[in-house]
């Protein structure tokens, strides 16, 4: 892409890198590119500035407004609450991803070998990053690099501990099993108090409905006999 565009010309070198960087954590599959991301929120912005300060009579209040609303509304909805979701369902991922990587090294096999077989026989977004991390190791890349650059994919500090220890086990001769073991009791013991705190929320929840649907509906039915005297008496 030209240095010159219009994009470039507008925003700074640092909002273009963070836009980036959250387009990295949406992983392999992800086809968005940085710089048409950016020029279609701006001409977006632009024409939805332009035509409310034209044709609304309070455009001069209303177009600066929205303006900055969407510029943050779309950021989130286009890049951060996707990447929310995704660091959620990796993070469920990888328990059943590192309990077979587990039992695969248990029986003699070496951690490239293990993490080649685990990825190829388990369809989810998770082995789908160490795929494309293996792939990059056919293309001249290390072991330790291709992970480390895998780390820059994934939104879960959790995952990206885990991948830490088996690069660090990888380098210093560390007993990965025992490693894999320690980050699987944590991502369950994580996975178990995700699922406490949700259950821990549903009386607030259906507090809520009650009093959003429920309680009008009893207030209708003790009201009637008066509504209806009102009316047709």
């Amino acid at each position: 892409m030209n240095d010159r565009s219009l994009v470039r010309r507008i925003y700074t070198e640092k909002t273009i890198k963070k836009v980036e960087k959250k387009i990295k954590l949406l992983g392999v599959n992800c086809k968005y590119n940085v710089i048409d991301l950016l020029n279609m929120r701006l001409l977006i912005s632009i024409a939805l500035f332009v035509i409310l300060l034209i044709f609304n009579k309070n455009g001069y209040i209303l177009a600066p407004i929205t303006l900055v609303l969407f510029h943050y509304l779309s950021e989130y909805f286009v890049l951060d609450y996707p990447i929310k979701k995704r660091t959620k369902k990796l993070e469920e991922e990888a328990i059943f991803f590192f309990e077979v990587l587990s039992l695969t090294m248990e029986s003699g096999r070496n951690l490239t070998k293990g993490l080649l077989l685990t990825s190829k026989n388990i369809d989810s977004e998770l082995s789908q990053e160490f795929k494309k991390s293996l792939d990059e190791m056919n293309l001249g890349k290390s072991f330790s690099e291709c992970l480390t650059s895998m780390k820059e994919r994934i939104p879960s500090d959790t995952i990206n501990n885990a991948i830490l220890n088996i690069v660090q086990s990888s380098i210093f001769g560390n007993n990965i099993e025992e490693s894999l073991n320690n980050q699987l009791d944590f991502l369950r013991d994580k996975h178990l108090m995700e699922v406490k705190s949700e259950i821990g929320k549903l009386p607030t929840k259906i507090s809520i409905i009650s009093v959003l649907f429920f309680i009008p509906i009893i207030l209708m039915v003790i009201l009637s006999p008066v509504i209806v005297d009102f009316f047709v008496g």
